[in-house]
């Protein structure tokens, strides 16, 4: 695609605004659908930027606890019903009042001593 001369440079493309479904208000969303399909599109049009990267910390948990395998059909259909569950499901809005916590802030200064609580890897 050739410009014609002389025009001014493209204005950035605009930030795309999402009604966050996680938030419920209007925040920053995501750059492209993360996700084929329908639901990509769903994500794209409901949740911002900062829910998808609520969703991914939370997913990474639910892969852990439920040794879900990504690459494969159920391990996938798993994902994708949380998914829904976190932005759509009941209870899945934050409480009004919720404040992201941004790293370096709020009062947790070296509480965690890594206490392993026994995942029970036994090595037999």
């Amino acid at each position: 695609m050739t410009q014609p001369t002389g025009s001014p440079d493209p204005a950035p493309p605009a930030v795309h605004m999402v009604t966050c479904a996680k938030f419920g208000k209007t925040m920053e969303g995501l750059a492209k659908p993360p996700l084929k399909g329908e639901l990509g599109k769903r994500v794209y049009e409901n949740i911002s930027k900062e829910g998808w990267r609520m969703w991914l910390e939370h997913s990474k948990m639910l892969i852990n606890e439920y040794r879900l395998d990504l690459l494969s059909e159920s391990g996938q259909r798993v994902w994708m019903s949380e998914l829904e569950k976190f932005f759509w499901g009941e209870g899945s809005q934050l409480p009004p009042d919720f404040q992201p916590v941004k790293p370096g802030e709020g009062h947790a200064h070296g509480h965690s001593h890594g206490h392993s609580h026994g995942d029970g890897h036994s090595h037999g």
